[in-house]
């Protein structure tokens, strides 16, 4: 695993796990889209439950639920967290892990904008 990606990954685990301990509403994160290439040789385990803090203010974000990652030994969960909206009319589209032929291949998740 590169290092852009892993400290990608921590980003929102940390935050997420701090605003656990805290009183106060999770954190926003605000990150831009990239494309991330994940390839695992079994399926997922299935997804843990989360509690969705109170959103903090504004209300422009939107929950972005947590998923598992694969690091190429194991299964590692990231937490899901608060992204800010990119327009009012955007929707997220949760990454997802789709079973190929040989292995299990991660489709990012995505920002797309609702039809009216």
């Amino acid at each position: 695993m590169n290092r852009p990606y892993a400290y990608g990954l921590a980003l929102p685990m940390i935050m997420a796990a701090a605003a656990a301990f805290a009183d106060t509403p999770a954190p926003v994160v605000q990150m831009a889209q990239a494309t991330v290439q994940m390839f695992a040789p079994s399926a997922p385990p299935p997804p843990r439950h989360e509690e969705v803090p109170p959103p903090p203010s504004p209300t422009t974000v939107v929950w972005e639920p947590g998923y598992w990652s694969w690091s190429g030994n194991d299964w590692v969960w990231v937490a899901g967290h608060y992204a800010e909206r990119p327009s009012a009319q955007a929707v997220w589209e949760p990454g997802h892990w789709v079973e190929q032929s040989n292995g299990w291949l991660w489709v990012d998740g995505r920002w797309r904008v609702a039809e009216r």
